[in-house]
C-alpha cells in the first residue's frame, strides 16, 4: 500500500517493454494536454483512465476494506465523499498539479483501484506517487502493469525527474513492490503517518528517469513478481504506508 494527497477543504490554486507492451489510446498534441483530459492508459490486463463519478461506488466498496486502509491514510468513507474525492481530483488536474488514474480491468469499466502522481517541486521536476488497489486484485499482476504504465507516464509526459513514494515501515507488502519495480530506500521518515489513531514509520522511496529508462531497457524488468500496493500521502486516500 503506498499513499497520496486529498485535502477535500481546499484546493492548491498554483496549483518499450517488449514484453509488456502498452499504449496511450487518447492522442495528445502536447505535454500539457494531460490537463485537459488524462490520457487512457492500456495494458495486457490493465486500463487506466480518468476517474468518473460513477467510479465512487466501486472505490468505496474496495478502498475502505480493513485489510486495504490498514496501513493508509483514512479514505472517504462513503460513496458521496467518494464523488467528492474524484471531483477534487479533476480540479487539481486542471490545474496541472496531480494526475490521478482509476484502474480497470480489460474488459470491464469497474473501477478496482486508483494510481495518483502529485507535483512536489513546481514543473514536476520532482513528484510523489501512490497507488490502493483491491484486495481481490492483490497478487493478481494488476498493480505491476499499472505501475509501469503510471511510472511511463509521469517520466515521459509529466517529465518529472525524481519520483517518491513512502511506505509503512509495518507494510512489508508495500515495501517489496516498490523494491520489485526499482525503487531505492532513501530513508525512515519517524511517525509520519498517522493511522488508526497511532503514528507509524515510513520509509522514503525513489526512482529517477534516468534509473527508470535504464531498467526500462533490460530484460530482466520485463517481468517481475508483485504483491498488492495502496499509496496514501498524509492528506490523501491512498497511504504512502505500502
Amino acid at each position: 500500500m503506498e499513499n497520496m494527497p486529498y485535502r477535500q477543504e481546499q484546493d492548491d490554486p498554483r496549483t518499450s517493454l517488449e514484453a509488456t507492451p502498452f499504449q496511450i489510446l487518447l492522442e495528445h498534441k502536447s505535454s500539457l494536454d494531460w490537463r485537459e483530459k488524462l490520457p487512457v492508459l492500456a495494458g495486457r490486463q490493465v486500463m487506466l483512465r480518468e476517474p468518473h463519478a460513477s467510479d465512487a461506488a466501486s472505490l468505496c466498496e474496495l478502498l475502505t476494506t480493513e485489510e486495504v486502509a490498514r496501513f493508509i491514510s483514512p479514505p472517504p468513507t462513503t460513496v458521496e465523499g467518494f464523488e467528492s474525492f474524484i471531483a477534487w481530483t479533476l480540479r487539481q488536474r486542471a490545474a496541472g498539479v496531480y494526475a490521478s488514474f482509476a484502474v480497470t480491468v480489460i474488459g470491464s469499466d469497474r473501477a478496482i483501484g486508483i494510481f495518483q502522481v502529485r507535483e512536489l517541486e513546481r514543473g514536476f521536476a520532482t513528484a510523489e506517487w501512490g497507488f490502493a488497489l483491491g484486495s481481490p486484485f492483490w497478487g493478481s499482476g494488476a498493480f505491476e502493469e499499472g505501475a509501469k504504465l503510471v511510472l511511463e507516464f509521469a517520466f515521459t509526459t509529466l517529465g518529472v525527474h525524481r519520483l517518491e513514494a513512502r511506505a509503512a515501515v509495518l507494510n512489508g507488502r508495500g515495501n517489496s513492490a516498490l523494491r520489485k519495480i526499482g525503487a531505492l530506500k532513501e530513508g525512515i521518515l519517524r511517525k509520519s503517518l498517522l493511522c488508526g489513531g497511532q503514528y507509524l514509520d515510513q520509509v522514503l522511496y525513489a526512482i529517477l528517469e534516468s534509473e527508470w529508462r535504464g531498467t526500462r531497457t533490460a530484460t530482466a524488468f520485463a517481468s517481475f513478481p508483485c504483491d498488492s500496493v495502496v499509496t496514501d500521502h498524509q492528506e490523501g486516500i491512498a497511504a504512502r504506508g505500502a
